[in-house]
């Protein structure tokens, strides 16, 4: 089984580079699960709920809510792994870059030791004004880290943590045409490395 993660800020184009990687396995004739943090299980709806929210308690709550959330989606990743060829999740570690700056290190370094990690990261990258012009075309409840200020802080911490961490990085903020190309160049040296 193949097991990759796509993480990023919010509106860098996460989901639509899982959605990239689906395609391109499925037309190969894989079986291939995307799932999405905070999922549509009934955590994840908590934490979606908890996001959308403002202050210290459902900042609180929403880390709370995604952690218990993604371990949830470890727990089923071994029956998944059976039925699947790829597995990609949308948001994994990285989720520790909204900590605050000075926990964001160890919260990633505690989370990288205990969780199952797999070699397959991929950070995607977007300038913040890039990112939060795409968050106010959704036409959705803003969440609590969607503004400038945040995306920007966050960002930072994100670069800082993936470096540490050997994620691959996309500079998302290229034509869709040129973005989707170095996803499909990064998917096959990663295959014809695991090879």
């Amino acid at each position: 089984m193949r097991w990759i993660v796509v993480d990023g800020i919010d509106g860098s184009g996460k989901s639509t580079h899982a959605s990239w990687t689906r395609t391109h396995y499925e037309e190969r004739g894989e079986r291939v699960l995307v799932r999405i943090h905070p999922s549509p299980t009934w955590i994840g709806r908590r934490a979606r709920r908890a996001l959308e929210g403002h202050g210290k308690l459902m900042q609180l709550l929403a880390t709370l809510f995604f952690i218990l959330d993604v371990l949830d989606s470890v727990r089923r990743l071994r029956k998944e792994s059976e039925q699947y060829d790829t597995i990609v999740f949308v948001r994994y570690l990285m989720a520790t870059a909204y900590l605050p700056e000075k926990y964001a290190p160890t919260g990633y370094d505690f989370f990288a030791k205990i969780l199952p990690r797999p070699r397959r990261l991929l950070l995607v990258d977007v300038d913040p004004e890039v990112a939060h012009s795409r968050i106010r075309e959704r036409q959705h409840v803003m969440e609590m880290f969607e503004d400038m200020e945040s995306l920007r802080k966050v960002r930072k911490k994100v670069l800082l943590l993936a470096h540490r961490g050997g994620w691959r990085i996309i500079d998302n903020s290229v034509s869709e045409v040129e973005a989707k190309a170095n996803l499909i160049s990064c998917l096959e040296d990663w295959d014809a490395n695991a090879a």
